[in-house]
């Protein structure tokens, strides 16, 4: 069986993992990667093999079985939909893109195509995850509590909310997807920034936000959000009900019932090669975990989406419990739609 051909669309700090980490599935080849940057594509290239492309329509043309999308939010759309014209199966990392508008026409596109493609939410291959996911079996979800209090990356386009889409949308979207799996769909979120910038040169991002959450369940929840700080001081998800505490972390689950507490460590880096060997099985046709296909990313996406317009609207945001493309910013007299 000849090696998976893989394709690189970006060449920074998420796209060298991948590429570290394809490079060592012995059924793996790295066709090439293309990127605005030249240089880095060809230090990438150096590092793990092939060869720099000078655009995407030339990576396509060298017939790749698939094609990683590691691009910054701002960047998404193009890419994807020539990979999707072409047929080639997709692995996008999260998020999806920086607006509504963009991931919804992508997961159009996907959808009429019929086309394989997976999404960056590694956290979900974690063990502790499906740990959790038992413990809660037969039990409902009461109330969640995500946080992400953390840094300001250091790559420029971070700290503006025109190029990220913010902490909530860039970073805490791995917290809400786990929120989304162990509680369901929220319905209608309310969130509040500080209308601060960190102390980054160009920064408009908030801060600090905050948010509460209304599930279809009736379960509530929180969310917190932070980049003030010089380090990742806590990411994760508590997740209450009766007569059980979980705390759910990349790097573990602490868990408190009537027996008292334990914890359960986790391997980040087993999870993140675990996230890149069930889509090259995919597209191999040996396996089916593909745990994050677009459409689903989509919905997390949403939800990102909608915590960070009511953040700047200071409104409640009603989320939508099908396939709708609009968020409803719910007013005094009616409610009125408004693209995320």
């Amino acid at each position: 069986m000849r090696a998976c051909r893989v394709g690189l669309v970006g060449a920074g700090g998420v796209a060298q993992r991948h590429a570290r980490v394809l490079r060592g599935f012995e059924d793996v080849e790295l066709l090439g990667v293309t990127d605005v940057a030249p240089d880095a594509a060809g230090a990438l290239a150096g590092t793990y093999g092939g060869r720099v492309f000078r655009d995407v329509d030339e990576l396509l043309g060298a017939g790749p079985d698939a094609v990683y999308v590691c691009v910054p939010p701002f960047a998404h759309g193009p890419v994807e939909e020539a990979v999707v014209a072409a047929g080639v199966p997709m692995f996008v990392e999260k998020p999806v893109a920086l607006d509504l508008e963009t991931a919804e026409r992508v997961a159009a596109l996907v959808q009429r195509r019929g086309l394989l493609t997976g999404v960056g939410h590694h956290w979900r291959y974690l063990h502790v995850v499906e740990e959790a996911r038992r413990l809660l079996a037969g039990r409902p979800v009461r109330m969640v509590n995500g946080a992400w209090l953390d840094k300001v990356p250091p790559v420029a386009w971070w700290a503006r909310r025109d190029r990220s889409g913010g902490p909530v949308v860039e970073q805490a979207a791995h917290v809400l997807d786990l929120v989304r799996l162990l509680a369901g769909e929220a319905v209608e979120v309310s969130a509040y920034g500080d209308g601060s910038p960190p102390p980054v040169d160009g920064a408009d991002i908030d801060s600090v936000t905050a948010a509460t959450l209304r599930f279809g369940s009736g379960a509530v929840g929180t969310l917190a959000a932070s980049c003030v700080l010089g380090w990742k001081h806590r990411a994760g998800v508590e997740i209450l009900a009766d007569g059980l505490a979980l705390w759910l972390a990349e790097d573990g689950l602490t868990i408190r019932d009537g027996d008292g507490e334990r914890h359960l460590p986790a391997d980040p880096d087993a999870a993140r090669v675990a996230v890149d060997r069930a889509f090259v099985d995919a597209v191999c046709g040996l396996g089916d975990d593909v745990r994050v296909p677009y459409a689903e990313a989509l919905r997390t996406h949403r939800l990102a989406l909608a915590v960070a317009e009511s953040a700047r609207t200071g409104r409640p945001v009603a989320l939508p419990t099908g396939p709708a493309s609009r968020l409803t910013v719910p007013v005094a007299d009616a409610g009125v739609s408004v693209d995320a």
